[in-house]
């Protein structure tokens, strides 16, 4: 796609100046120096050429207040001077390398930090050319800047953060924000991280897909639900296997939920059952103590006959 500028009359074009240049740079430099700046930033805009002294008359400045401006300008980074005359550099590539370049009077320590500054700026460069086309807001590069500091992300992670959310159509703040969070409380700062964290995350997604269809609900699992199965997986580590087994349970009922599930996946955790054949060897144990004890209920001539304990687990292991 080409983009091509429109050329219009003078009285209806303008020049813009970036807000840094009044932010950091006006209140110390003289009023010539501002006007030349202003002047030559306009001309600029049109890819003008102009000579020193030309630029005297036009601006009524003297011409070694000129030279004293353009060199002013030039040592503070704004211009930089070529061959056949000066280009007119980025502010905020201006400020974004103040923030990043390493000092050589630092120490070792503070010179190993430098240097990773300089890989992040690389860095947000990257997203700023890849997901915004060379345009990104400035307020971006503090935010990224930000979040570099607050959760320790390395380059790959911040990349992969921004091209997670612009394939999500959501890059915007609020949820770059929130899905950053979500990583930190998951301990992602290197890629590696990041890696391990999406294998455990597709395993999860693919059990909770497997519920869903196993037990034909026709609607989204809720945020309870999707608790609860994160319980199942991530802290008693339970396999799909075991889940199904539970699952299987709920075929007598008429309205199976997700509390009756996890009672039964949480009472074969604490019994510290963790392989399909001990859980059926349990279940089998159990159905036989219950035969038992029933038999024993028939006998029995006494009516006070206490059932033990095993009669709160009647229900769970019926079928």
């Amino acid at each position: 796609m080409k983009l091509e500028h429109k050329d219009i009359s003078v009285v209806f074009s303008h020049t813009d100046i970036p807000d840094l240049f009044f932010t950091e740079y006006l209140a110390s430099a003289s009023g010539d120096f501002i006007k030349l700046y202003l002047y030559i930033a306009f001309l600029a805009k049109y890819n003008r050429e102009i000579k020193i002294k030309d630029l005297s008359k036009s601006l009524n400045i003297p011409f070694k207040t000129i030279e004293e401006g353009l060199a002013y300008w030039e040592n503070a980074g704004l211009i930089t001077k070529k061959l056949n005359g000066y280009i007119l550099n980025n502010l905020q590539e201006i400020e974004l390398n103040k923030l990043y370049s390493p000092k050589l009077t630092l120490s070792s320590a503070e010179l190993e930090k430098n240097e990773k500054n300089k890989y992040r700026a690389k860095a947000i460069e990257n997203i700023n050319n890849t997901f915004f086309q060379g345009i990104m807001s400035p307020s971006w590069y503090g935010d990224i800047a930000m979040w570099f500091k607050k959760y320790d992300f390395d380059e790959q992670v911040m990349n992969a953060l921004f091209n997670y959310c612009f394939n999500k159509s959501a890059l915007h703040r609020n949820y770059v924000q929130a899905v950053a969070d979500a990583w930190a409380k998951n301990n992602i700062k290197t890629y590696a991280d990041l890696e391990i964290y999406e294998e455990k995350n597709n395993h999860l997604n693919k059990i909770k897909s497997t519920i869903v269809k196993k037990l034909k609900l026709s609607r989204m699992l809720t945020q309870y639900e999707d608790s609860y199965i994160e319980k199942w997986t991530l802290e008693f580590k339970f396999n799909l296997d075991i889940i199904e087994l539970a699952l299987k349970k709920t075929t007598s009922k008429a309205n199976p939920s997700f509390d009756y599930i996890d009672k039964l996946l949480s009472d074969w955790h604490d019994r510290n059952l963790k392989t399909v054949p001990e859980i059926e060897s349990f279940l089998e144990s159990f159905k036989n103590q219950n035969k038992n004890i029933k038999t024993l209920e028939k006998k029995s001539y006494s009516p006070n006959f206490e059932q033990r304990k095993y009669e709160n687990f009647d229900k769970f292991y019926a079928n």
